[in-house]
């Protein structure tokens, strides 16, 4: 008699999502600040686009890339936040095969995007410090039209082939993911197939996108920096620094919870399984609820905008 078989050979329809396998009982706990700061994400970059849309003095280049930054950051908070919530509340585990593959396809093109972005405003601060008299004809309404294409094309096709490898993997028993979200890992190990070529290819275009971004991000504020200890004329070093300052701090946040992230991850044999778990998810949330406050509170211009906007509410 043939030995059975250790896999399968139904095909998988679904796959179960287990959130913290290790501490579910903290899940309701954690519900409630993942579920404000969700609404607060939602809530400040919605009031920074219309803010945006409504304000005359706010249609310039430097407030339509904000604008992209914070649509970028809405699709990523309603791409993973709802259904953690859906787990954590009611206990809504399943999550289709197509679903999932579309999940981790945003959730792998939109970080680049982010992070695509913040190079293109680092150009943008670079333009407006280094060659002042240069910037009206330079970063123009067409210039930003272009890099938003630029950004959704390079990020979008890069990435595209990441989810589209791990959904013609072979799966063939196993169907629980460790994970509160579709992560790429987190789904191709469950395939009974070689996962070796899949992973090498996130890896590669990962840090190839997110690389490349950081180091123009880098010349640049290392170009602005040069320009700015030249400037001799008293307090225009600091209005210039100024101008400079929330870009920097926006970038800081992304980078830095980014950062723990990867250690994290490379770390995964001496940290518990459920700390890059819920790393991955404050990821979604903590850059996208900071970044329209810290524009509103240090932008005079989209803090008046603000203000003028809830006086006619």
């Amino acid at each position: 008699m043939a030995a059975p078989s250790n896999y399968s050979t139904a095909p998988v329809s679904e796959f179960l999502l287990i959130c913290f396998p290790n501490y579910q009982s903290w899940q309701h706990w954690l519900s409630l600040p993942l579920s404000l700061l969700f609404l607060l994400a939602m809530g400040a970059n919605a009031t920074l686009l219309i803010t945006i849309r409504l304000e005359a003095s706010l249609h310039e280049p430097v407030y339509y890339l904000l604008s992209l930054l914070s649509l970028l950051d809405m699709v990523l908070c309603l791409t993973v936040i709802p259904k953690v919530l859906a787990i954590f509340w009611f206990d809504l585990r399943s999550i289709s095969f197509s679903a999932c593959f579309l999940q981790m396809f945003i959730m792998n093109s939109f970080l680049p995007m982010e992070s695509c972005t913040f190079m293109v405003m680092a150009y943008d601060r670079y333009v407006a410090i280094c060659h002042p008299l240069r910037y009206p004809s330079i970063i123009t309404d067409q210039f930003v039209v272009r890099a938003a294409i630029f950004v959704v094309a390079r990020n979008g096709l890069l990435t595209m082939p990441i989810p589209i490898l791990s959904s013609r993997l072979r799966y063939c028993a196993e169907n629980i993911i460790k994970n509160c979200i579709c992560t790429n890992l987190s789904v191709s190990k469950l395939s009974c197939d070689d996962i070796t070529f899949n992973q090498l290819y996130q890896f590669v275009a990962g840090w190839t996108l997110l690389g490349s971004d950081l180091i123009l991000i880098v010349l640049s504020y290392s170009f602005i920096l040069k320009a700015v200890l030249r400037i001799k004329a008293e307090g225009a070093m600091a209005k210039a620094l100024g101008t400079c300052g929330s870009h920097f701090i926006l970038i800081l946040f992304f980078s830095t919870v980014l950062l723990v992230l990867v250690i994290t991850n490379l770390a995964r044999k001496k940290i518990p399984p459920d700390v890059p778990i819920l790393l991955n998810i404050l990821h979604h949330l903590i850059p996208p609820a900071l970044n329209p406050i810290v524009y509103g509170v240090r932008t005079k211009e989209i803090k008046q905008g603000i203000q003028k906007l809830l006086r006619t509410l």
